[in-house]
């Protein structure tokens, strides 16, 4: 079963169970893959909706930090709800340590030294981490062997 199946058998479970919220977010993510669908004018496959989904969680995190720094806790707790849902549709997480240790191999098969090369080692490890890893600790785990 493809992740855009898992995702409408989802939906159709929330609906049937009447849960509002969940339906609500999952009706979102579905309305994201299909407007890069029709704006691409292609059909995602899982590793690209692996990346909606990322954009999608990245925008709730940025929500979230937004509206707590402006007080607004009910927004703070929808958000969170909807964070919650989206997550469930990422594959395992590689850990901090096992992104620097990737990093680091990244970066000797490269050749790369010093920041000035930090747009060569990115560009190659967004395509090698695309999904699996979050690109802010990837970013960080980069600065830190270039810098080394």
């Amino acid at each position: 079963m493809t992740l855009k199946d898992q995702i409408t058998e989802d939906m159709k479970t929330a609906m049937r169970a009447k849960e509002a919220d969940r339906l609500l977010t999952i009706r979102l993510l579905l309305a994201a893959i299909k407007q890069r669908e029709v704006d691409e004018r292609i059909t995602l496959d899982d590793a690209a909706i692996v990346g909606v989904v990322d954009k999608l969680i990245k925008q709730r995190k940025d929500s979230i930090a937004a509206f707590q720094s402006a007080g607004r806790d009910d927004l703070v707790a929808k958000e969170s709800a909807e964070l919650a849902v989206l997550e469930k549709y990422l594959p395992a997480r590689l850990s901090a340590e096992q992104v620097q240790a990737a990093v680091n191999a990244l970066v000797a098969e490269l050749g790369a030294a010093g920041p000035g090369d930090m747009g060569k080692v990115m560009g190659a490890a967004k395509a090698r981490f695309a999904g699996t890893a979050d690109m802010g600790v990837v970013s960080a785990a980069v600065k830190s062997a270039l810098n080394k």
